[in-house]
């Protein structure tokens, strides 16, 4: 059977509350790179910031809104409950050393499918684990490097997500019958999905939790994650695989940096499917991506009074 190619993951987009707060763990403390400063589509008086690697390449990016008065919201079934971060071998010391002087919360390494990895909360609560992979002797993307995180102890982009449902059956089969990936491994409740079209951000790991509670998208939390193809060509295949099977899925959505739809799931999750194309440096050169704040097209006329409303961000 032929799949239009899905290349793993291309973001994840989650909840924040304190937009400095948030920009400061995230490349302060992790040493991310701030490709990406721009507005929510649909509440052009939040930020949307999207973190990456140096060439802000699919499969790096994770992105927040950070909405200043959200609740916390609380992991549980329905939700994408982790963000698995690629980081190299030998780093987790360094790691579990700075994230404790960073006062974050964070756990003892552990192993999980024969991978070693480490747990911690980011200020909001969203739980991250920085993991080192055992099938790719070194990954291959560029990092984005700081003063105190060089190239040996950078996170290179995803390494997985996990999605905690009640029955992992029926997302599953979206998985392997549309996305194109398959189940490799199972330990206890917990199943690996992984797609041969990459070797890097190529893992979705379903936790099937029966009885436990339902989660709550707030603050702290997985919004979406969305999936790569190419291109529209290879976006629109989907599309029409995505509809042969039942779901319903929005028409294409530019997003400046993408094209985009959307649906949900069967265990509650929305899910997006986004091109690599037209890129990041769409509207501003590699070397200054971050730097200033862009706008939706729709959006620009009204720009001073966005700028005001905007929480002040010192970077």
């Amino acid at each position: 059977m032929t799949f239009p190619q899905v290349l793993g993951l291309h973001h994840v987009t989650a909840i924040a509350s304190n937009a400095q707060r948030n920009y400061d763990f995230y490349t302060q403390i992790l040493g991310l790179r701030l490709v990406k400063k721009t507005v929510n589509f649909d509440d052009p008086f939040t930020y949307h910031f999207y973190y990456g690697n140096y060439y802000a390449a699919p499969g790096t990016i994770l992105t927040f809104f950070p909405w200043t008065h959200i609740s916390k919201g609380r992991r549980g079934v329905g939700m994408a409950t982790e963000v698995g971060l690629s980081v190299p071998e030998g780093s987790l010391g360094f790691w579990k050393n700075r994230l404790q002087q960073a006062g974050v919360i964070v756990n003892s390494p552990a192993t999980k499918f024969g991978e070693e990895y480490l747990t911690a909360l980011d200020p909001d609560g969203l739980k991250l684990e920085l993991t080192v992979a055992k099938n790719v002797a070194r990954d291959t993307r560029l990092p984005f490097e700081t003063s105190e995180i060089d190239a040996t102890k950078a996170i290179c982009g995803f390494h997985h997500t996990t999605l905690t449902l009640s029955n992992i059956q029926p997302t599953a089969e979206v998985l392997t019958d549309i996305l194109g990936y398959r189940l490799t491994e199972q330990d206890v409740n917990r199943y690996r999905f992984v797609t041969d079209t990459v070797t890097e951000a190529a893992i979705i790991d379903l936790v099937e939790a029966p009885g436990e509670a339902s989660g709550v998208v707030a603050g702290g939390s997985v919004h979406h994650i969305a999936f790569r193809v190419q291109d529209d060509a290879a976006e629109m295949a989907l599309r029409e695989k995505i509809v042969a099977k039942g779901f319903h899925v929005t028409p294409p959505i530019d997003r400046m940096y993408f094209h985009s739809l959307y649906f949900r799931e069967p265990g509650g999750v929305l899910f997006e499917i986004a091109t690599d194309v037209p890129g990041f440096t769409i509207d501003e050169p590699l070397e200054s991506l971050g730097t200033t704040l862009k706008l939706p097209p729709q959006y620009e006329p009204r720009r001073t009074q966005i700028e005001a409303a905007l929480p002040r961000l010192i970077v």
